[in-house]
């Protein structure tokens, strides 16, 4: 299976193994020739997390080691800082982190420096929005960053681009004015995605465009597909037998699309039942199978990538129910909240091909999961960060630390060894680098 490299964008093979430095080096000087990914003859892989979930939108993390054993007093805090209200999570690009959060009346954008906290740039524009239910109303959606650019989505409904390196606004749409989209329960969520030229969004609009592909030097639209409502979940993007495919969970249907002009693939209807209900988890993409998973009844299913409609390998509510925070794969298993936030939820793992439950961890209460290596990252909603082994056997929990207060919801970002989380309230800077 091939994936598409971060750094140049070119569809290089996931792992291939050149046994003789002298080969390597001779190859390289070919890549500087020819154009060539470095990537596909043996460089280190990206350890950026420019995007919700990270380099692939699954959660894993690509870079060094991180150290398998903390002080007691828990990882170094590099720096901290105060942050406006917002559930977007950080996204990271070499020595620069974006912050979508809001001040005052204004979302505001902010460029700081990963090593220091200190700003380099910021951006703002003014929103209205409001939640009706009395929640956190700053912006939801994690910033992408790519092609030299930052995309944002504010919960009012406008998708925006700067320039990664001044801050300039490039140009906006505002959602809601062009496409009708909807406000839904909680503001608009989903983070932009790019792929190749374009800035891929599920403003769940009307006259079909519930996705909408954008020019991602422009903002000028490329296509529209669907007419569904929007999810609370981010598009994501796999390559299947050689094919790119968008994969998008609205509010009615997971949609696989052609990336290149929008044309459906296949419309699966899933969704919770009831009309009070809402999906978060984006859509994981394994080979060919896709693991879907929400609460609200609708449990979690693993598909089959088929043209005409994908085979269902099996279905159940009581497996995986991803509430909002996205599951990580690793070795055959799926890691996991099962159950609704506000209830109670249980860490699990999860036989990816039967949906046989390995082991249930209870009293963790809710958060993100991600993947390091064969390590797992739990932050929960308490600011509780967990690090235990990924594996089948059971919960083995080898290390926590309190890093942050609670009101902990924003997904956090896992670059160069060093870990970027946020509260409501606050951002901060872990040190997980491997011990010298």
């Amino acid at each position: 299976m091939a994936n598409r490299c971060y750094d140049c964008g070119v569809l290089c093979p996931s792992s291939i193994d050149f046994q003789s430095s002298v080969w390597r080096w001779l190859n390289l000087g070919f890549a500087a020739v020819v154009g060539v990914c470095p990537n596909l003859l043996g460089a280190p892989a990206n350890a950026d997390w420019p995007q919700l979930l990270g380099p692939q939108r699954d959660g894993i993390y690509l870079g060094p080691p991180i150290a398998r054993v903390w002080p007691n007093e828990g990882p170094p805090v590099v720096w901290k800082r105060e942050v406006g209200p917002g559930f977007a999570g950080p996204a990271v690009s070499g020595e620069k982190l974006i912050l979508f959060h809001r001040m005052a009346d204004r979302a505001r954008v902010e460029c700081l420096d990963t090593r220091t906290g200190k700003p380099l740039w910021q951006a703002d524009y003014p929103t209205d929005y409001r939640d009706d239910f009395g929640f956190d109303e700053g912006p939801r959606a994690t910033p992408t960053i790519a092609a030299g650019r930052v995309f944002t989505y504010g919960a009012e409904g406008r998708l925006s681009s700067w320039q990664l390196e001044t801050g300039a606004s490039l140009w906006h749409v505002d959602a809601v004015k062009e496409f009708g989209s909807q406000k839904g329960f909680f503001g608009r969520a989903a983070s932009p995605l790019v792929e190749g030229d374009l800035v891929i969004l599920m403003p769940g609009g009307r006259e079909g465009a519930g996705v909408v592909a954008f020019d991602v030097a422009t903002g000028k639209v490329r296509w529209k597909a669907t007419g569904d409502e929007a999810s609370y979940a981010s598009p994501t993007v796999a390559t299947i037998r050689g094919r790119r495919i968008v994969f998008a969970l609205t509010r009615e249907a997971l949609v696989a699309l052609q990336p290149t002009d929008g044309l459906v693939i296949f419309r699966q209807p899933w969704r919770p039942r009831g009309s009070a209900t809402v999906s978060a988890a984006t859509p994981l993409v394994l080979d060919d199978l896709i693991f879907l998973s929400a609460a609200y009844g609708a449990g979690a299913s693993l598909l089959r990538f088929q043209e005409r409609g994908p085979q269902e390998i099996w279905a159940r509510d009581d497996v995986l129910s991803n509430h909002y925070a996205t599951s990580a794969y690793h070795g055959g298993f799926l890691y996991g909240w099962h159950g609704r936030q506000e209830q109670g939820c249980e860490f699990r793992c999860v036989e990816l091909k039967s949906g046989k439950v390995r082991w249930s961890e209870p009293g963790l209460k809710a958060g993100s999961v991600l993947l390091a290596g064969d390590e797992l990252l739990l932050l929960t909603e308490r600011g509780l960060l967990i690090r235990a082994r990924a594996t089948p056997e059971g919960f083995k929990s080898n290390a926590r630390a309190q890093i942050l207060p609670s009101d902990v919801r924003a997904f956090p970002a896992l670059a160069n060894g060093f870990l970027f989380a946020r509260s409501q309230a606050q951002l901060l800077c872990l040190d997980l680098r491997k011990e010298p």
